[in-house]
């Protein structure tokens, strides 16, 4: 009974893991979610190779387990589909990398939602208001902005002439599946992940930008729905293990009275 339930508690931390990644099939930049199971411990009653006779050994042993955990979730960093918007600061990484934020306090964040703004003063945010780092600043009365594939950003001046700005960075990351995610779209490095490196787009690995577009969440709802209906007959299946368990100590409690 106590392993079937290990059963049940797994599978409702991936349904709950499928929740989140159907919650969030429309987020721009979200990675979807994948739990992995692992065994929990082994009760042996007979090692494999035990001595049986002077010569002679059991070829398989005796070993029974004692239910099933779960041993990490992983973020699927696949390319998601480009959704073109036609918001000149609209951006999508089209290949590795992601962009950096600064929260204002030191410490640096990192996302694939390239939905960017301009603040009172000229610089490019998120929604959230986090700076764009390396920062940009967009001068007063351009027209016509546009952000290269290179990252290169220009525009046309007050004057009428065509000028260069400022560049967009991109920052890849050896291990992205160690990354942790915080929330609000957002990334952290960790020891796991090693840190951000600084790239052009385009060089040594780094993603080409994409203006007026964003790139979708990757979750595949079809595939999110299967998956959820597999967890809930796995979850069903151990219920009923529990249910024979019960019937089981039921039958012998009879015997005894």
């Amino acid at each position: 009974m106590r392993t079937a339930a290990t059963g049940m508690l797994a599978q409702q931390m991936q349904v709950d893991s499928l929740a989140n990644n159907i919650a969030n099939a429309n987020t721009a930049g979200f990675k979807r979610d994948h739990v992995a199971f692992k065994s929990l411990l082994y009760r042996t009653y007979q090692d494999p190779g035990a001595l049986t006779g002077q010569n002679y050994a059991t070829p398989t042993g005796l070993q029974i387990g004692s239910g099933v955990e779960i041993g990490s979730s992983i973020k699927q960093h696949q390319q998601g589909d480009m959704d073109q918007t036609g918001n000149e600061l609209d951006l999508a990484i089209n290949g590795p990398g992601f962009f950096q934020v600064s929260l204002g306090n030191g410490e640096f964040r990192y996302t694939r939602d390239g939905s960017f703004r301009r603040d009172a003063n000229g610089n490019v945010v998120t929604v959230d208001g986090f700076y764009l780092e390396p920062r940009v600043t967009l001068p007063e009365g351009i027209t016509s902005l546009t952000i290269g594939a290179d990252g290169t950003v220009s525009g046309v001046t007050p004057g009428g002439d065509a000028a260069r700005f400022d560049e967009i960075l991109i920052y890849v990351v050896p291990n992205v599946s160690g990354m942790k995610a915080v929330g609000a779209n957002l990334f952290q490095t960790t020891a796991s992940s090693g840190q951000a490196v600084q790239r052009s787009p385009g060089d040594e690995g780094a993603g080409f930008i994409r203006q007026g577009a964003l790139e979708r969440s990757n979750v595949l709802v079809v595939e999110e729905l299967i998956e959820l209906i597999q967890a809930q007959r796995n979850y069903e299946v151990n219920s009923r293990t529990i249910r024979v368990g019960d019937e089981m100590l039921q039958q012998v409690s009879q015997l005894i009275n």
